[in-house]
């Protein structure tokens, strides 16, 4: 089931590896103004997930936020046809099999624009993360450029998580950081992010911060 973090903003985690890291997974639903969902960074399809988003509403968007989390984007396009796929530009050439109706820059598309706003993290070419605010309830979503895990059942996992500085805290790992090409434009993008106001911070891999997001963001992407 998706628990709700905030008015309108509600979040379904699930379990997730990838290979020996036990990092955890979560898509977020946003209720738009008419009713519809955007989903961000849709999980594993399975008939339990379908049935918690039916439960919601109907699905307007769904949305990969960077060129990682695309990997059940397609089952989720079959099973709502109607919906817009939204996506990085980069991840045509990656997927040239998926159907991408929205290309993600630094402007909000009209159809989310009202409640949702957004930045493309320039000079990370291979990670083309957009960062999404829900100005309602100021929640930042993030994906992969910062995790917060502050469990797991993986002693490699939490090993690899302390050697980077990234345990038990918002942070970047040293394979984030090793994707910059250009830590100015970063930090540019970056810039625009602080302006925000953010008070909760929703991640793809850990725990939802549910308070103080200004300062733990700012510490975070202090190390990008």
């Amino acid at each position: 089931m998706f628990r709700q973090v905030a008015e309108g903003v509600y979040v379904f985690t699930v379990e997730f590896r990838v290979g020996v890291m036990d990092l955890g997974g979560r898509m977020t639903a946003v209720r738009l103004p008419d009713g519809g969902l955007w989903l961000h960074s849709p999980v594993r399809f399975t008939p339990e997930a379908r049935a918690a988003v039916d439960a919601l509403g109907s699905v307007r968007f769904l949305v990969a936020p960077n060129l990682m989390h695309h990997l059940s984007l397609q089952d989720w396009a079959a099973a709502y046809p109607d919906a817009k796929v939204a996506a990085p530009a980069g991840l045509r050439r990656k997927r040239s099999d998926l159907r991408i109706d929205v290309e993600l820059g630094d402007a909000a598309d009209a159809g989310w624009a009202s409640v949702l706003e957004q930045v493309l993290v320039q000079g990370m070419p291979k990670l083309d993360e957009v960062l999404f605010f829900h100005r309602p309830s100021q929640t930042l979503l993030v994906t992969d450029l910062a995790f917060n895990v502050h469990r797991t059942g993986s002693w490699f996992t939490r090993m690899y998580l302390k050697l980077n500085g990234a345990w038990q805290r918002l942070a970047p790992t040293l394979l984030t950081r090793s994707l910059i090409k250009d830590r100015q434009a970063v930090q540019a993008s970056l810039a625009r992010v602080q302006a925000w106001g953010v008070e909760r911070v929703v991640v793809c891999h850990g725990d939802v911060v549910e308070q103080g997001g200004r300062e733990a963001v700012r510490d975070a992407f202090a190390r990008l």
